[in-house]
C-alpha cells in the first residue's frame, strides 16, 4: 500500500467503526435538551470558537484552546502556550477556560492541561410558598488533561480525560469523561477532516441517591478547506452523528405530528429541518503577511431555530469574532447571539511562556 494513502485508509476505517458503534454508545432519545447533565461542557472554550459558531474541530495551529473540543488538534506549535479565556454570559453568568500546551520531543507527543469553569453567582433559596430563605451559590468545573500523537504524516489521534464536579447549594455531583478525536490533514491542499467522540463517560457521585444521570455524549464530524486564491478557510461541522432526530417537542404548538417514531411540532418539511439542525457553518478570514489579523463568522441552525422568537427578527444562531496578534500575544474577541434577551461576549488572551 502506498505510504501516502495509509492515513486516508486508517481514517476511513475509524470513521466506519465509530459510525456503526455510535448508536450503541448513547441513549436512543429524540430531543437533545433536558436528558443530560453537565451541559456546560459544550460551552466554547475560547473567544475564537465562539466567533466560529461554537464548534471548530479541524484547525490545528498554535492555539491550544482549540484542543478542548478535539484533542487531535494538539501539536508542537502549542508548546508552552498559555491561553486564558473568560466569557460574560446572559443572566450575569460567567464562565472561562484556562489551557496550557507542552510538547515532549523524545516521545513526539503533545500534551495539554486546563480548567473549564462556570460561576452562576448568588441565587435566592425559596420554598414552595415563594418565601426567600437566604441565598446559595452554584458552580461547575471540569479539569482536563489531554495528549495527541501523529500516527502518520497526515493522521493524528488524541484523547482528553476530564474530571467534572458541580455544586448547587447542598446538591453535589462528580463525573469522569473522555474525548477521543482523530484529524486527517493535508497541508498541501488545505483540506482537513476530523471525527470526535465527546463526553464519553459516567457520573461518579449523583445529586440524589440512586438517580444516576447521563453525560451529553455526542459524535461530531467536521470538514474544512483553505481556499487557494483567497485568505479564507471555511468549515462545516455535523453534530449528533449518533442521533438522527434532534427536533424539539414544543408543548406550545397545538398540532404535533409523528416523525421518525417521535412526536414533534407541525413543521412543514420535518426531514429537511431536522437535517439542517445538525450543522454548524463557519469561516475565518486571514489578513496580513503573517495572518496577524483574523475575522470570523459562524452560523448554528439549531441554535437559531430553538432560540428565535416567532414574528420577531433576531440574530440568534449567528456569531462573529476578531483576532489580533501583537508581538507574542494573541488577543481574541467573540460574540455569540443566543437570544433577543442577551448575547455572549468572550475574551481570550494567549502567549507562549518562553516569552518571559
Amino acid at each position: 500500500m502506498n505510504t501516502a494513502t495509509r492515513p486516508k485508509v486508517a481514517f476511513c476505517r475509524l470513521l466506519l467503526c465509530l459510525f456503526f458503534a455510535a448508536p450503541a454508545m448513547s441513549p436512543l432519545l429524540a430531543q437533545t435538551g433536558g436528558i443530560n447533565i453537565f451541559k456546560f461542557l459544550n460551552l466554547p472554550a475560547s473567544a475564537r470558537i465562539t466567533g466560529l459558531g461554537g464548534y471548530q474541530l479541524t484547525q490545528a495551529d498554535g492555539d491550544v484552546a482549540m484542543a478542548y473540543a478535539n484533542p487531535a488538534l494538539l501539536n508542537i506549535a502549542q508548546h508552552q502556550q498559555l491561553s486564558l479565556s473568560h466569557s460574560f454570559f446572559p443572566g450575569n453568568i460567567q464562565y472561562g477556560n484556562v489551557a496550557y500546551g507542552h510538547w515532549i520531543t523524545p516521545w513526539k507527543v503533545a500534551l495539554q492541561g486546563g480548567v473549564h469553569y462556570v460561576n452562576y453567582g448568588m441565587m435566592d433559596r425559596t420554598d414552595e410558598f415563594e418565601q426567600v430563605n437566604g441565598q446559595f451559590k452554584a458552580r461547575e468545573n471540569a479539569l482536563t488533561i489531554g495528549a495527541s500523537k501523529a500516527l502518520y504524516e497526515r493522521l493524528t489521534v488524541g484523547i482528553n480525560l476530564r474530571f467534572i464536579s458541580a455544586a448547587y447549594d447542598n446538591y453535589q455531583s462528580t463525573a469522569f469523561s473522555s474525548d477521543i478525536g482523530a484529524l486527517y490533514r493535508d497541508t498541501a491542499s488545505g483540506f482537513s477532516v476530523a471525527l470526535v467522540g465527546r463526553h464519553l463517560g459516567a457520573q461518579l457521585g449523583t445529586f440524589r441517591p440512586d438517580n444516576r444521570e447521563t453525560l451529553p455524549f455526542e459524535m461530531q464530524l467536521a470538514v474544512s478547506q483553505q481556499l487557494s486564491h483567497l485568505p479564507f478557510r471555511f468549515s462545516v461541522v455535523y453534530r449528533y452523528l449518533n442521533r438522527w432526530n434532534v427536533l424539539y417537542d414544543d408543548p406550545n404548538i397545538a398540532e404535533p405530528i409523528n416523525f421518525d417514531g417521535e412526536t414533534i411540532p407541525d413543521i412543514r418539511h420535518p426531514w429537511v429541518e431536522n437535517f439542517f439542525r445538525h450543522f454548524v457553518f463557519n469561516g475565518e478570514f486571514f489578513f496580513g503577511a503573517r495572518e496577524n489579523i483574523r475575522f470570523r463568522i459562524g452560523y448554528n441552525h439549531m441554535q437559531r431555530k430553538e432560540l428565535s422568537i416567532d414574528n420577531y427578527r433576531t440574530l440568534a444562531g449567528f456569531s462573529f469574532g476578531l483576532g489580533f496578534k501583537v508581538k507574542r500575544f494573541r488577543l481574541d474577541y467573540g460574540r455569540g447571539t443566543y437570544h433577543a434577551a442577551g448575547s455572549s461576549n468572550h475574551l481570550t488572551i494567549a502567549t507562549p511562556l518562553d516569552f518571559f
